[in-house]
């Protein structure tokens, strides 16, 4: 049970808000050293483990070299948006009287979800599309309607752009059979003794995907909704919120 001590250490450095990347290798640390931990052990077989669990993750980093590509995207996008990119993706939106910010983001939960599908899973992301381009429209298209928002409302519609970027690519990536999650389903059953084919996963994620599909868009519906009813603008075209 001392393996569970990671994630303790995962929810306080959350409750702390320290940097997450520091949260994970500190819980992966520990996991490391309460796994390799006996009433007997000694400061030689600690220091092992330890090793051995920095060993990994050197590993995990030399097989997956890859993600050093993130770091020029977040370049790339810093750039744009120094030049004023999310100013751009707001005006042009503005302009479009039948954008709600809910409208919007269904279009992008739709366009994620069914690009995903057919395997195109990098064609989106929180840093690439949501932070530079999505979130910032929606709230144009919301501002447009109501003027300048405040805090709770503008949070509000920027958590809405990044779930549908989560669930979108979550609910369709499972379409498209060849992906990791495929493999990892079907490992998982294989092991429990449940042999499955990588199509019949793929088949019967589709009504899990249409499901996504119209519960989402309840939300993102329910979405304008609120904002009609919390936001009232007035005679000087001020926002106010009850």
């Amino acid at each position: 049970m001392l393996v569970l001590l990671g994630i303790g250490v995962v929810v306080l450095g959350f409750i702390l808000r320290a940097n997450p990347l520091l949260v994970v290798m500190a819980a992966a640390l520990t996991t490391g050293l309460a796994a390799a931990w006996t009433p007997d052990a000694d400061l030689a077989t600690m220091y092992r483990a330890a090793v051995a669990t920095l060993a990994a993750f050197g590993r995990a980093f030399n097989d997956n070299r890859y993600v050093s590509v993130v770091w020029l995207v977040l370049a790339a996008v810093g750039l744009l948006e120094r030049a004023g990119l999310q100013e751009r993706a707001r005006s042009a939106v503005a302009n479009v009287k039948a954008a709600t910010a809910g409208r919007l983001l269904w279009a992008y939960f739709v366009l994620r979800q069914a690009t995903a599908a057919i395997g195109l899973t990098s064609l989106g992301g929180h840093a690439q599309m949501v932070r530079p381009l999505i979130a910032p429209m929606a709230e144009g298209a919301a501002e447009a309607k109501y003027g300048v928002l405040p805090d709770r409302q503008r949070f509000l519609i920027r958590a809405h752009a990044a779930a549908a970027d989560n669930i979108g690519l979550f609910f369709g990536e499972d379409i498209f059979v060849a992906i990791a999650s495929i493999l990892l389903i079907k490992g998982f059953l294989e092991q429990n003794g449940v042999i499955v084919e990588p199509l019949s996963l793929s088949l019967w994620a589709i009504p899990t995907a249409i499901s996504a599909l119209l519960i989402h868009g309840a939300r993102l519906w329910l979405l304008d909704r609120h904002l009609a009813r919390t936001l009232a603008v007035d005679a000087n075209g001020r926002v106010t919120a009850p």
